[in-house]
């Protein structure tokens, strides 16, 4: 069935490339066609790997009476089996951390995935806006974090409130689809459907399916306060889990010049997830991040930023990574500080866009360099998933073709190298540092 429905797709987009984005009484069919390689080049004799997807989404949306709306989209994606990723590491017996995000993570036999990722229905009236079913969602924590084939996608009901000054958001999820699965699950079902790490004992984590939650409730308000300074607020309630409050202030200093601050403060809610200690996802009672990012802004194609996140040493920082990147300040393509404690990061962004061929390419390219300053690879307590100290090297590049304007390619490079004094255990640089990586996405949109 899933084969059908991903040749369907493929049918339906070339059929409407040209005339999808063309509202009329029928509705609007818009979509994606996307091809992905991906390669990883570990240290030394690790296994290196390689992949190439191809797939995308097909939508299809329509207002009716007036105030209501209706939308459906398909999400696929195929391996065009390049290699066998159900092979592990011959050192570390683990198979590949990135490549398999391509696919159906849980189940690598599965050549073609399909999920019916959005089915919902809306409501707008002036400035509020309902939806309730199946849908995407962005915030900081919680998103569809779409660096892959199929994002996270959500469940539930979602209200929004915009006026001039002021927004409000409310969302109260029952299920996600995590990112490179094929399937919705519970909230507490969820979280272990990626990689575990270490319990704070030392052995391997075992909340996977026995995480008690049912339910994910968000709220969300943006104040401008003034015409130079902004407030950004989110809180996620996570039921029997966690909490996380996320305040983002950003002051604009001039028009050249700007400073932005966060504040992350996690408590746990209930037991944690499971009474029962080893089973246990939220360990710690809570914990705290604070970043300042300083911002520069030259010209109309220029941004350098530059920005510092410390994750205090009373309790690792926690977000399921099956719900979303963390946009914080020292976010990179490739790695996260989820699951650390007694963590400083430095990160500087280069953000500048290069018109070329007399105007027919733009090429946006976003350059960062930064380093993390890790707890000790052999304490579990403050370091879930054992990554050492490294400092990361991204080149993203985003092209725009003046006469292809539906052809998005995008180029990322990325490289990690690993620092500090790190015992010689090949399970600390698999997959984590001292690695290089090519993704190369082509994009087409309708």
């Amino acid at each position: 069935m899933s084969r059908i429905l991903f040749f369907l797709l493929i049918a339906s987009t070339t059929l409407q490339a040209q005339d999808s984005t063309k509202n009329s009484n029928w509705g609007k069919l818009s979509g994606q066609v996307r091809s992905f390689y991906l390669h990883t080049s570990n240290k030394g004799d690790l296994k290196d790997f390689d992949a190439l997807a191809t797939g995308g989404h097909l939508k299809y949306q329509n207002t009716f009476a007036e105030n209501w709306e209706f939308g459906v989209a398909l999400y696929t994606t195929a391996n065009m089996g390049l290699e066998d990723l159900r092979e592990p590491d011959a050192r570390t017996r683990k198979t590949s951390r990135y490549e398999e995000g391509l696919f159906n993570r849980l189940n690598l036999d599965q050549r073609v995935t399909a999920i019916l990722g959005e089915l919902y229905v809306g409501y707008q009236k002036k400035q509020h806006h309902f939806r309730l079913g199946r849908m995407k969602y962005h915030s900081p924590l919680v998103n569809g974090q779409d660096g892959r084939m199929i994002p996270s996608l959500f469940q539930g009901i979602q209200y929004q409130f915009h006026s001039e000054n002021t927004r409000i958001g409310l969302a109260l999820f029952n299920e996600v689809a995590p990112r490179s699965t094929g399937e919705f699950f519970g909230i507490g079902e969820s979280i272990g459907t990626y990689a575990v790490g270490r319990s704070q004992s030392g052995n391997p984590a075992a909340y996977a399916g026995q995480t008690e939650s049912d339910f994910l409730f968000i709220t969300h308000l943006e104040q401008s306060i003034s015409k130079n300074l902004n407030l950004k607020a989110w809180n996620y309630f996570t039921e029997n889990v966690s909490n996380s409050i996320y305040l983002k202030p950003e002051w604009q200093l001039s028009g050249k010049f700007g400073i932005h601050g966060e504040y992350l403060h996690q408590s746990r809610v209930g037991n944690g997830g499971n009474a029962v200690d080893s089973l246990r996802y939220f360990q710690d009672q809570n914990s705290d991040l604070i970043g300042l990012q300083l911002r520069y802004k030259p010209g109309k194609n220029k941004l350098f930023t530059l920005a510092y996140d410390r994750i205090f040493s009373n309790g690792q920082y926690l977000s399921p990574r099956e719900w979303g990147r963390e946009f914080l300040f020292s976010f990179q393509k490739r790695e996260r500080s989820e699951g650390s404690a007694n963590n400083h990061a430095l990160v500087f962004y280069y953000h500048q866009d290069l018109d070329l061929a007399e105007e027919q390419l733009r090429i946006q390219s976003i350059f960062s360099l930064g380093h993390q300053w890790k707890p000790s690879v052999l304490d579990p307590v403050q370091s879930k998933y054992a990554v050492p100290d490294y400092t990361q090297i991204n080149w993203d590049l985003f092209f725009h073709f003046r006469k292809l304007r539906n052809l998005k390619p995008e180029l990322l490079l990325v490289t990690k190298l690993a620092s500090g004094d790190i015992p010689e255990n090949p399970n600390f640089f698999f997959n984590k540092t001292d690695m290089f990586q090519i993704n190369l996405v082509l994009n087409y949109n309708f």
